[in-house]
């Protein structure tokens, strides 16, 4: 290891201890000068109306998923809808044995993230697909398919969609039952 040098460019005989601590305050400057044009943020530039907010569990009330959408008994949790200009918006799923949904697309696509259970995922064209917990399911903008529950075990998914021109789905006909024993 070389020997410290001085502001003057004499060398310096430093201990280990003192050399760990010349180095360690060099690194320092080193790594806060990118840094040195940036300013801390406060709580009074936060703009109008911007805050954390946290939705506690079961402070919204479950729905059941409507006919005109859905085959079988399903239950919506509504999980969030963020305030513009962010789109994001999710909800809790739970289809029990043989559910699902009707044929549909999203406008800007749609990730699930499956929770418990054993589904079935299908793309119009493609083969029907079996999910399971932990599986992370992404349908591109447009893609018409869709999801639900095995024929013998309830499925539960967090389905992610943004809207677009105020909508986050479009839906189709129903998935007859061949088409969902594929």
């Amino acid at each position: 290891m070389k020997t410290p040098v001085t502001a003057d460019g004499a060398t310096a005989n430093l201990s280990l201890p003192a050399r760990r601590s010349f180095l360690a305050g060099a690194w320092a400057a080193v790594l806060a000068w990118p840094l040195a044009g940036c300013r801390r943020r406060t709580n009074t530039e936060v703009p109008q109306g911007s805050a954390m907010e946290i939705k506690r569990a079961g402070s919204q009330p479950s729905g059941k998923g409507p006919a005109e959408w859905f085959t079988g008994s399903v239950r919506i949790d509504p999980l969030f809808k963020a305030p513009a200009p962010a789109r994001g918006a999710g909800a809790s799923v739970t289809f029990e044995p043989g559910a699902r949904t009707a044929w549909h697309t999203h406008p800007l696509g749609q990730t699930l993230v499956v929770v418990s259970g054993v589904g079935r995922v299908q793309r119009s064209g493609g083969p029907v697909e079996e999910i399971r917990p932990g599986d992370v399911v992404w349908f591109p903008p447009g893609e018409k398919h869709w999801h639900g529950a095995g024929p013998t075990t309830a499925m539960t998914h967090i389905a992610i969609q943004e809207e677009l021109d105020g909508k986050v789905v479009d839906w189709m006909e129903h998935v007859t039952d061949e088409q969902y024993k594929g």
